[in-house]
């Protein structure tokens, strides 16, 4: 029954005010407050992908949403001049002081940062 269904995620966030600031202005996103009042980032080739408040809203441990990018470098450089900071791993996975993951120079890079609400975004050049 399902099989052929279109699906769409979520995640949840402490203020709507602050994470619409960041996918819209910081990300340069397209989002919109949909009739319930909640966000929905539009991005290509997906239905909206729901933001909705929580107020015991817990960040996210694991990554909630990757950005394909096709330059890792690039696309680091210009976030990084957005305010965003990447996170910085040196366990099993390690990262560059860009904070960059580059496995033994395999791809895919990836580089992890958070929003406002603390949940963990990435980009990831294949």
């Amino acid at each position: 029954m399902l099989k052929n269904s279109r699906a769409f995620s979520g995640f949840s966030v402490d203020s709507l005010e602050n994470a619409h600031s960041f996918y819209a202005d910081t990300l340069g996103l397209n989002v919109q407050k949909n009739l319930m009042g909640i966000l929905e980032l539009h991005l290509k080739g997906n239905k909206g992908i729901v933001i909705y408040p929580k107020s015991d809203h817990l960040a996210a441990t694991f990554t909630i949403l990757n950005f394909l990018v096709e330059d890792i470098e690039k696309a680091v450089d210009y976030l990084t001049n957005r305010g965003i900071r990447f996170e910085q791993y040196d366990g099993d996975i390690q990262t560059d002081t860009k904070g960059i993951c580059k496995s033994a120079g395999n791809k895919p890079y990836i580089a992890w940062f958070k929003d406002p609400a603390g949940n963990i975004l990435s980009i990831i050049e294949e």
